[in-house]
């Protein structure tokens, strides 16, 4: 089963289900906690994460194994358990209920598949193998995590509250709205070099001079700023050699 159509679900309020309780289920929980979804884990027994999790009052736990009923009202269900009979049951009603499942390393008994992801702020990577490969897809999560730094996040940030801005001032057909954030992205590397020197405010100048269609002027202002940023360098490294 290749799942094809990837999708980036909203869960926030919604009640999601973990059957199960070991290290599996509790890194399914966690990450549904993490997208603000309302949890609860049915299973006799739990990892000590969960159990702190629980103590906090983070989740809702049913210490009891899963029984036929228990998806109701829910969303979607991540089947964690090791018997491979009761994530068929979990599959049969979830099917029965139109709830959405996953079940562990149990493609036969699964909607879809859960990618590995890197997350950076709203800039959310998804990878998937179609469960054919997960190993290979959480390798390439740690490629992208350790080449992926703080700043693309920042870089999100910035565009979304620079378009937000300007989008209801737009006069520009399309095309040409277009093609000013294509050269906006165009200078990805550059911008991404600022942020990391945490030059936030003058990569939104950039930004929103490029999408009000005065690049040349902003391109003035930040080569002066570049050429003062070199000579307060170029001083500090004459003071130090005093």
């Amino acid at each position: 089963m290749p799942f094809r159509y990837p999708v980036a679900l909203e869960l926030a309020g919604r009640r999601c289900v973990v059957t199960g309780g070991g290290a599996e289920a509790e890194r399914k929980a966690r990450a549904l906690l993490e997208a603000e979804a309302d949890v609860l884990v049915i299973a006799p027994t739990v990892t000590d994460g969960l159990g702190d999790l629980i103590r906090r009052g983070e989740l809702t736990h049913v210490a009891r194994p899963y029984g036929r009923g228990d998806l109701a009202g829910a969303f979607l269900v991540i089947a964690a358990d090791a018997d491979r009979a009761v994530r068929a049951a979990v599959f049969a009603e979830a099917e029965a209920e139109r709830v959405l499942c996953n079940a562990v390393d149990d493609t036969e008994h699964c909607h879809f598949a859960v990618p590995s992801i890197v997350r950076r702020g709203e800039l959310l990577i998804a990878i998937s193998t179609g469960g054919r490969a997960p190993a290979l897809a959480k390798r390439l999560r740690r490629r992208l995590t350790a080449e992926l730094g703080w700043e693309w996040e920042a870089l999100v940030d910035v565009l979304g509250e620079v378009r937000g801005e300007a989008l209801p001032r737009r006069t520009v057909d399309f095309a040409t709205w277009a093609a000013r954030w294509h050269s906006v992205l165009d200078r990805e590397e550059e911008l991404l070099d600022l942020l990391a020197e945490g030059r936030i405010e003058e990569v939104r100048a950039r930004v929103r001079a490029e999408l009000a269609g005065h690049p040349e002027a902003d391109a003035t202002k930040f080569s002066r700023s570049l050429a003062d940023s070199l000579g307060r360098e170029a001083a500090g490294d004459a003071n130090l050699s005093v």
